[in-house]
């Protein structure tokens, strides 16, 4: 036993959540991913920390009384006689429109406290994938550690949860940006496990290999690795060489064969057009045809130049009409059911004439998104978000490029200048009511 554990059945008790106090020594039984903390056991200092843990949505919380703080028991106040009961005036029933507003913000609260939840394990994954490329070399071992309990924990969520919905992440969030390349490739790689049905086995070695499949970039100079202009011939040619650099750094530091096919392999097509070898077909390794797709993808949303960067709606109808050929067609096929037709940062027109934005796509049905709607009728807080999976009779009429965007509409619906993705296994039933109703 640790030193600082405590047997569970002897000191350690359980306090609701609308119950926690300062003083008290909590224990937060999450992955540490989906929590905010830098560690899962501390005594509670502010009520900032109480509001975080409230935030989280777990019900009770183990404490340990034999570190905690305890206060004071209440002090007994003497029965005194009780005052005769005036009667109550009855409360002013609000309207019908005021109470749709009044349930509107409570549902928007409630998601938007569910995206904060989402964006700080977002920003957890990417600062421990920011930490473990700093140190893969100096300390791999400590950095593999890392970055394999950041895969487990992500590949045992996804795989256990009933759905799983994903999210467009805001711009800049924890200041992770540089790194949402590796992130979003692990995050839709492992995702796309799930719906290959892969062995146990090959899912950790799936992430693994998603998150360090671009460390051959580091023997590149960074004039060429960040070039926002097209890259000469010979810039091109000496980029190719990070696959083969990948694959020598990743023998150093130990990695399995099945990673390091993912890093040799990640540009590989499944025509043979691609590089380092020009292999083809069934001579990739089954991991790296997942990569990558993946990684193709991101890199066509997300290009070192943003004004280069196709939407994802653009981006998934590429790999699609234009380059299916490159890719293995059961995966492809497996990505646009991920993604839907409409991948989360879209910007869509709907059926009734509205506009919005794509800002989730639950596994369950991927063809019909949650929207977040323009109403400048309301403030953004209020605005709706349509689960089109409960309302049949709306429709995405088409996508539409942020830039074309009114700039009063831009502006409500905050299109991302890079998009970045994060899971969640906690799926929203709830539904809006429909646009003709929630405008009236």
């Amino acid at each position: 036993m640790c030193p600082d554990e405590v047997p569970m059945d002897e000191a350690v008790s359980y306090v609701p959540a609308d119950e926690l106090r300062v003083g008290l020594f909590v224990f937060v039984d999450l992955p540490w991913f989906r929590h905010p903390f830098a560690f899962d056991r501390f005594k509670i200092k502010t009520d900032s920390q109480i509001a975080q843990l409230k935030e989280l949505g777990v019900a009770r919380f183990r404490v340990d009384p034999a570190r905690s703080d305890m206060p004071a028991p209440p002090p007994v106040v003497a029965d005194t006689p009780a005052a005769p009961a005036l009667p109550a005036e009855p409360a002013p029933v609000p309207d019908a429109d005021t109470l749709a507003r009044q349930r509107r913000r409570e549902r928007n609260a409630a998601r938007r406290a569910r995206i904060a939840r989402v964006e700080r394990a977002f920003a957890s994954a990417g600062q421990a994938v920011k930490e473990a490329n700093r140190n893969l070399v100096a300390r791999p071992g400590e950095s593999l550690a890392a970055l394999n309990q950041l895969v487990g924990d992500m590949a045992e969520s996804m795989l256990s949860a009933p759905e799983v919905t994903l999210h467009a992440m805001a711009d800049r969030i924890g200041g992770t940006e540089t790194y949402c390349h590796e992130l979003n490739t692990a995050v839709m790689s492992l995702m796309l496990a799930r719906q290959l049905e892969l062995p146990e086995g090959q899912v950790p070695l799936l992430g693994l290999g998603a998150l360090v499949h671009d460390i051959g970039l580091a023997e590149i100079p960074d004039k060429v690795v960040k070039k926002r202009d097209p890259l000469t011939h010979a810039e091109a040619e000496l980029r190719k060489l990070h696959c083969e650099y990948g694959v020598k750094r990743g023998h150093e530091i130990g990695l399995p064969p099945p990673v390091l096919a993912i890093i040799g392999q990640h540009h590989e097509n499944w025509d043979g057009s691609g590089y380092p070898k020009g292999v083809s077909a069934d001579r990739i390794h089954p991991l790296a045809r997942v990569v990558a797709l993946v990684n193709e993808y991101d890199n066509l949303c997300n290009p070192p130049d943003v004004m280069r960067a196709l939407t994802p709606y653009e981006a998934l109808s590429v790999l699609f009409t234009q380059r299916r050929n490159r890719f293995e067609g059961r995966v492809l096929q497996l990505l646009v059911r991920q993604l839907g037709v409409y991948p989360p940062g879209t910007v869509v027109a709907l059926s009734d004439d509205r506009l919005g934005m794509v800002v989730s796509v639950n596994s369950r049905a991927p063809l019909r998104p949650g929207v977040m709607v323009y109403q400048p009728e309301l403030p953004r807080d209020e605005s709706s978000i349509l689960n089109l999976a409960q309302v049949p009779e709306i429709n995405i009429a088409k996508a539409l490029r942020a830039a074309d965007l009114p700039r009063e509409v831009h502006d409500y619906l905050s299109p991302r200048t890079r998009v970045a993705y994060f899971f969640d296994t906690e799926v929203d039933l709830e539904v809006d009511q429909p646009a003709c109703e929630a405008a009236a």
